[in-house]
């Protein structure tokens, strides 16, 4: 016999899709299927004797060796147009993320350095459409929350140099995994999230405390003029997410009328009927 779930967000979805409704723009809708030593101690004449031995032979004010960082190592690599391997993608990004862009950015929880969206074979130069030994490269894609960019670096895997830089504003691809988790987190945490958490435990029994009692997909979400509350104007120009989320093992449920600006960290209902 099926089970009758209390419905606080209007329904909870059991079929394999949802119909998405708005004036919204939303992109790429895709459902899933399925320590160190003690130093507590008050003795601290080693610590010191260690510190003036190391600092015999420098000045007063000395700035101490740069470090240089390693390349990374190589691993599996593709020939031609295949794609890339998983060691080409994590040495792709290593390269990409220069300590310029990790000190400047911010990513989607607020942390230093910009957030990885995703890397991708880049298409061959013209000239290089015949050529056999045409070098692989990839094209990294970061957001930056803290100037709300997209930035783009295609990096020559085989000189491992980062060949050029595009920085976009008011672009908006994909969302990570890593966002979608914030998005969760940040409407959990909002008090527009308590009727999602009331269908949770409908479906479980159980509260809803993180992300990761979910799986989670959605869309980029746009603002249209007089489509939404002010607070989510600037969608588009910021970072916005409409929520699928779905009980593991259990149903979908309908957050379809919630909009998490994830650069501003605030969420808000749609009116959608």
């Amino acid at each position: 016999m099926r089970k009758i779930v209390h419905r606080h967000l209007g329904k909870v979805v059991a079929g394999a899709a949802i119909a998405v409704a708005g004036t919204a723009v939303m992109v790429g809708i895709t459902l899933p299927g399925t320590a160190g030593a003690d130093e507590t101690g008050t003795d601290n004449s080693g610590r010191a004797a260690q510190q003036a031995a190391q600092g015999q032979g420098q000045g007063a004010g000395a700035v101490p060796p740069g470090v240089v960082e390693q390349a990374p190592e190589e691993g599996d690599r593709g020939t031609g147009n295949d794609p890339l391997t998983d060691d080409e993608m994590e040495r792709a990004a290593k390269l990409a993320a220069s300590p310029q862009l990790r000190t400047a950015g911010e990513d989607v929880e607020g942390d230093r350095g910009p957030q990885r969206v995703g890397v991708d074979l880049a298409e061959p130069d013209a000239d290089e459409l015949d050529r056999a030994d045409a070098p692989r490269r990839a094209e990294v894609t970061f957001y930056d929350y803290k100037a709300d960019a997209l930035v783009t670096r295609t990096v020559n895997l085989d000189t491992g140099k980062v060949e050029q830089t595009v920085t976009e504003h008011g672009v908006q691809p994909p969302l990570s995994r890593a966002e979608y988790a914030e998005a969760a987190r940040l409407l959990i945490a909002d008090p527009l999230g308590a009727g999602m958490k009331a269908d949770f435990k409908d479906a479980t029994g159980k509260e809803l405390t993180s992300p990761d009692q979910l799986l989670l997909n959605g869309a980029v979400y746009r603002a249209a003029p007089g489509a939404q509350p002010a607070v989510l104007d600037k969608c588009g120009e910021h970072r916005c997410v409409r929520l699928f989320p779905k009980v593991k093992n259990g149903p979908w449920i309908d957050a379809r009328s919630f909009v998490i600006d994830l650069s501003a960290r605030k969420a808000a209902k749609l009116d959608i009927g």
